[in-house]
């Protein structure tokens, strides 16, 4: 008999990988926390913030574009080691400039290094888990939804002191720049561990395959819906809760930490599922635990009623996108790369998306009603399931069929 375990190789790898997902969760999140410091350190006015904050994912998407083309040429993991380290000094550089037009150089940086990173790094979670043979992708993004519960803290910290951010953000990025740099040395990259007499082959297809985008747009709109969903969670539970629902302003930061405890623990036990159900019965529970959760928070008549409303939404939304992504790398086994480059855009369209939509609608009808559309765009994914059914293919390190439900 075959020993299915995976080597040590592949361990430290998914070892590796999971810190690079932790430390750009603590990043993204040290620098969305705190927008509205930014915004006093550089006097900008509330019409503009919004032409700032819109900046960061359109040039994203560019980055996440630039990459497929990239990884033609370099391995995921070396892009990836070489960015992340870019996007924390992007960070700071945000944090410790004087004019206008530093902030607006930082942030372009920022996004245009942060679409490779997000890339480079689930190319990366979806070619391993397809040598892992079982689903390990929810445990990437589990890794990521730690990290910005530590960075919200931390950037809590720094609010609650009343810390200058270069204060707050140097040493932080002193110590996670190394961590990475260091955990980089670990990452497992496919061309780089295929034999030696199959590695001309394996480029040749992976780069030769073409990507279909109508057999990718399904995946596309379930990740778009997804980040829809989630924006508004990040973008306006605070003030649904205290405008809506009539609760105090320290109640009304609670949602938002709430869905990320459940986001982590859905993520943390979602692999499990995976392999035990599937995908498809994933994403479909997912969808409807979500839809569920926004029907809730909608109706609520009580600020805790809509918190458990807001509890359901992190359980249901959180398996959507890593589950997106390994779907992407199954439909195209000979040229995932390139997939997860174009689907990783529709990360950042939901993004720009979401929160201009329920702001629109909340002031145009009312906030309850608002949140009926993510609810239905949400709901809409479960129309799409049938694109994350497991194909067929050789896994592992000896390409062998796992025994489990679904696969990577």
């Amino acid at each position: 008999m075959t020993d299915s375990r995976p080597s040590r190789r592949l361990r430290q790898g998914r070892a590796s990988l999971a810190i690079s997902f932790f430390v750009q969760g603590a990043i993204f999140a040290l620098l969305v926390t705190r927008i509205p410091a930014l915004q006093d350190r550089y006097g900008i006015s509330d019409g503009l913030l919004p032409l700032f904050l819109a900046a960061v994912p359109i040039l994203a998407g560019v980055g996440s574009v630039g990459t497929e083309h990239l990884v033609k040429r370099i391995r995921p993991g070396l892009v990836l080691r070489v960015v992340q380290p870019i996007v924390s000094v992007a960070l700071l550089a945000a944090g410790s400039g004087t004019t206008v037009w530093q902030l607006a150089a930082a942030l372009a940086v920022f996004g245009l290094t942060v679409g490779a990173l997000d890339a480079s790094m689930n190319m990366l979670g979806v070619s391993l888990q397809r040598a892992y043979g079982r689903s390990i992708m929810l445990g990437f993004h589990g890794a990521y939804s730690l990290g910005g519960i530590a960075g919200a803290s931390l950037a809590w910290v720094g609010a609650h002191w009343d810390l200058p951010l270069p204060t707050l953000y140097a040493p932080l990025v002193a110590t996670l720049v190394p961590v990475a740099l260091i955990a980089s040395r670990w990452y497992v990259d496919r061309q780089a561990d295929c034999q030696a007499d199959h590695l001309a082959d394996h480029q040749a297809e992976d780069h030769g395959a073409a990507v279909s985008m109508r057999a990718l747009l399904p995946l596309c709109l379930v990740m778009a819906f997804a980040y829809i969903g989630d924006s508004t969670v990040s973008n306006w539970s605070a003030k649904y809760l205290e405008d809506v629902l009539h609760s105090s302003e320290q109640l009304a930061t609670v949602p938002y930490n709430v869905y990320m405890v459940t986001t982590l623990l859905g993520r943390s036990f979602g692999d499990f599922g995976v392999r035990r159900f599937g995908a498809v019965a994933v994403v479909r529970a997912g969808a409807l635990l979500a839809g569920a959760g926004f029907a809730v928070v909608a109706a609520a008549p009580s600020p805790w009623v809509g918190m458990g409303g807001f509890t359901l939404l992190g359980l249901g939304l959180c398996v959507l996108v890593p589950q997106t992504f390994a779907a992407a790398g199954r439909l195209f086994p000979g040229a995932s790369d390139a997939a997860v480059a174009r689907l990783n855009i529709f990360n950042y369209v939901g993004f720009l998306i979401g929160s201009p939509l329920v702001g629109a609608l909340g002031g145009a009808w009312n906030y309850r009603a608002a949140m009926l559309v993510p609810m239905a765009l949400v709901l809409v994914t479960i129309r799409y399931t049938r694109s994350f059914t497991p194909v067929p293919a050789g896994y592992g390190d000896g390409h062998e069929r796992p025994r489990t439900v679904d696969v990577g």
